[in-house]
């Protein structure tokens, strides 16, 4: 089986998941529920590790022999967004997220100013900067899209896995991205990944909104290269210090 092979769930597998008792193995659930016809079988052998990957052949055949599961041909944007997240990367940035986490505690937010970044985006004359807020709070990315707009930006939402491609899609590249860490159908870490592996995405600006300061939760933003860290509920001026910190324009 392919690594780059994608697979989603058919209607009979959402039923499976979705039912009172189910029929099928504690592995094919496991494998199932981490099927989202965007991830390759490569991407999901690696995030479960040798021991359960080496079974992800002989689960998914079965998925596959009893209509749980179909393949599907890769999303030309979703699949050039791919990014192995580095041990190395993780064992880093330990010591950053360390300072991070304490600073988190005393000012409500934490900027990472040292990441180095490509040439920015070339506007033309008069261009306004684009931002995109990925958020599925209606009120907060208002909030926010008020703020912004304020601070000089064209500003455009997305709440969702399908809206998070759709504006992706949509010129200009962002100079910013407001970036929630839970989605109702998507994980904000897994998207921040997938912008930083994409040719033309990945010098985006990407600030972090989320409700967990924890320790493992900060490293995991640094690690995967968030260069902006915002806890919920958002402070106006905390979170437009740390736009114009990873602009460059304070």
């Amino acid at each position: 089986m392919p690594s780059n092979d994608i697979y989603a769930v058919t209607s009979k597998g959402q039923q499976e998941l979705r039912g009172a008792a189910t029929t099928i193995s504690p592995a094919e659930v496991d494998l199932l529920v981490r099927l989202d016809g965007i991830l390759s079988i490569g991407q999901i052998r690696q995030s479960v590790g040798d021991v359960v990957g080496a079974t992800i052949e002989s689960t998914m055949g079965m998925l596959l022999a009893k209509g749980l599961v179909e393949p599907v041909a890769p999303d030309p944007f979703a699949g050039s967004l791919q990014l192995q997240l580095s041990a190395t990367a993780l064992t880093a940035a330990d010591a950053e997220a360390d300072f991070c986490a304490a600073t988190l505690k005393k000012s409500n937010y934490y900027v990472r100013i040292a990441r180095t970044r490509g040439t920015p985006r070339q506007r033309a004359p008069g261009e306004r900067l684009s931002a995109i807020i990925v958020d599925d709070e209606e009120h907060l990315a208002k909030f926010l899209h008020h703020y912004l707009t304020f601070e000089g930006f064209d500003v455009r939402i997305a709440g969702s896995r399908a809206e998070v491609v759709a504006e992706f899609r949509k010129p200009p590249i962002p100079d910013l991205v407001l970036l929630d860490v839970m989605l109702p159908d998507a994980d904000g870490f897994d998207i921040l990944q997938r912008i930083r592996a994409h040719p033309q995405l990945k010098d985006v600006p990407v600030i972090m909104l989320t409700a967990k300061a924890n320790r493992e939760s900060v490293l995991k933003g640094l690690a995967s290269g968030a260069d902006g860290y915002v806890t919920k509920p958002v402070e106006t001026e905390s979170l437009l210090q740390a736009v114009r910190t990873v602009l460059g324009s304070q």
